[in-house]
């Protein structure tokens, strides 16, 4: 049975370099705009479910239209900022997401392409093992130790990531 590529695009030296280029230079221009929130924090804070956001949106809404019916308590120059400030970094973690989901699945795939690779190496080296051709067996016995019962399951598992 032959084994099947189900993910051929491979990254060359070049590619390589430029998405590492871009990396850097995306974690440098985010570098003094990122926070770092202990588990205590992130519960302290937490976030603004739908309802709240509507609230916000609201209250903008009022600000924005009817200034005069807004509170002179809070720095409404500020809030705007804020305000702008987190649509903006709503819209990038939905492209950022967008990219972690696409390179996440094509990690699987070049997982899943290793497993069935090894997996047919495996069943070479058995093979060979029961030759007795020399090594075979030494290799057969460090790979079986990761199937249950020592030896390659009937029905290969996807493995996980």
């Amino acid at each position: 049975m032959a084994f099947t590529n189900y993910d051929s695009r491979h990254f060359d030296g070049t590619e390589k370099s430029a998405v590492d280029a871009a990396l850097a230079s995306l974690e440098l221009a985010l570098s003094s705009k990122l926070a770092n929130l202990s588990a205590t924090e992130r519960q302290q804070f937490g976030s603004v479910n739908e309802q709240n956001k509507l609230i916000i949106n609201k209250v903008k809404g009022f600000h924005d239209t009817q200034p005069a019916l807004s509170s002179p308590d809070v720095d409404w120059v500020e809030f705007d900022k804020d305000f702008d400030t987190r649509d903006y970094l709503q819209s990038a973690v939905l492209r950022l997401q967008s990219l972690i989901d696409g390179l996440g699945n094509a990690k699987i795939l070049h997982d899943f392409d290793n497993y069935q690779a090894s997996l047919t190496d495996y069943d070479f080296s058995k093979y060979k093992a029961s030759t007795s051709a020399v090594g075979f067996q030494t290799k057969v016995t460090e790979i079986g130790q990761f199937f249950s019962g020592g030896s390659r399951p009937s029905t290969p598992e996807t493995p996980t990531v």
